[in-house]
């Protein structure tokens, strides 16, 4: 049996943003924009660190796609049983990349995987490139990899050909990248992500939290205009005069307009004309429509964002959320995820790789994992027989096994 190598991969310049990539030469400078000005994943990156729901959303979709590890028949195949626990030189275990892919994917539309590999197929490495600093070539068969898209130069980028194909880098390996991308009707060159359509309820979400923020800095204070009589002898002390208000009465700028106005003598005619809104309700109103529609975008549920707590904690309702959710989200993103991981371990290595599955478990468990078997159908009102041996175990016994498979 071969033995199984990671050491060989070299990193010569820790400082170089593609430290997995050796020296390489740009074949083709000319890209497919992301987006109408090329930095549309920075604009997806900057909301989802904006909005709270969405973001909680993104990284549950990811941990439960990334699920618990990976297993495999591990006394038939050791082999395959250490690539899972170190895929590359960075000492990252399958599920670490496979979770970083996840995430780019749910956030992006899309995510791409580097391969490495030798002319001998001796090795076989897998890294993960952030989305946001790769483009599809015009010829539509490489990668391109740049560290700042806003000031691209072509002699700092770096290119990987789109798997199958392979090619040799300066530091003699073989390379590739697979992408990954969700599917959507006119894009041909990028993925579009599944909450496209909730980009704008996202925003709103977003300044209504800001909104609330301002109304907390002013102190709840009613906005309004405020009039005061004072004569001066120039426009820029009247100007100096607002501005003082401003600074120690207005709270957040614009809370408060300070007017400055000629009374004449004798008469102050100073008073606060409140600018009174009722519309308290009809924001929340906006932010609570905007949450739901957020979800709905996802293609995700209401209980495993974290969004029903308040009404109560039921471990039943979120354990049918997930069971949902994984016959119809979770398996199929781990089969696309995890699919071309099974042809590079047999086409590279030689390794079969049908055994590789990811473990699922449920974020909660409805009974105690002490309880035996003839007690859980007990439980549930089903046929049971303690005298039965196979209903003697206890739950925790058979939940290690309880492996779904994605296939």
């Amino acid at each position: 049996m071969k033995k199984y190598k990671t050491t060989a991969i070299g990193v010569s310049n820790r400082t170089d943003p593609y430290m997995t990539l050796g020296a390489g030469k740009v074949h083709n400078d000319r890209f497919w924009r992301w987006g109408d000005d090329n930095l549309f994943p920075t604009a997806l990156a900057l909301m989802a660190r904006r909005s709270t729901t969405h973001r909680r959303i993104i990284n549950d979709k990811a941990d439960y796609i990334a699920g618990k590890g990976f297993a495999c028949d591990r006394e038939r195949q050791p082999e395959l049983d250490a690539f899972l626990a170190r895929v590359n030189g960075a000492d990252e275990s399958l599920r670490e990349v496979v979770g970083k892919l996840a995430f780019d994917k749910a956030l992006f539309g899309n995510a791409f995987l580097e391969v490495v590999t030798d002319p001998q197929h001796s090795l076989l490495a897998l890294y993960h490139q952030d989305a946001s600093r790769c483009r599809v070539a015009r010829d539509s068969q490489h990668i391109l990899l740049h560290h700042d898209w806003t000031a691209f130069k072509p002699s700092e980028a770096r290119t990987l050909p789109l798997y199958p194909l392979f090619e040799k880098q300066g530091d003699g390996t073989l390379r590739s990248a697979i992408h990954y991308k969700d599917y959507e009707p006119t894009f041909e060159h990028y993925g579009v992500p599944p909450y496209i359509a909730g980009f704008g309820v996202s925003a709103i979400a977003w300044k209504t939290d800001r909104w609330n923020i301002s109304r907390l800095d002013n102190s709840f204070q009613l906005s309004g205009v405020m009039l005061l009589d004072s004569t001066t002898d120039s426009p820029a002390e009247a100007e100096r005069i607002v501005r003082l208000a401003e600074q120690k009465f207005a709270g957040n700028p614009g809370q408060v307009m300070f007017v400055l106005r000629d009374g004449g003598e004798g008469s102050d005619a100073s008073r606060f004309i409140p600018i009174d809104s009722r519309s308290e309700g009809d924001w929340y109103k906006l932010h609570e429509q905007a949450v739901a529609d957020i979800v709905v975008a996802h293609s995700w549920f209401r209980t495993l964002s974290g969004l029903d707590y308040a009404a109560g904690f039921s471990a039943e309702r979120i354990l049918n959320e997930y069971e949902v959710a994984l016959n119809t989200v979770i398996l199929s993103e781990q089969a696309e995820l995890v699919e071309p991981i099974r042809r590079l371990l047999t086409d590279v290595r030689g390794i079969d790789a049908s055994s590789l599955a990811i473990v699922n478990r449920p974020p909660t468990r409805s009974k105690p994992i002490y309880m035996k078997v003839w007690e859980a159908r007990k439980a549930d009102g089903l046929d049971y027989d303690p005298t039965d041996p196979r209903q003697q175990a206890f739950l925790s016994e058979i939940a290690k096994y309880n492996i779904r498979s994605i296939e």
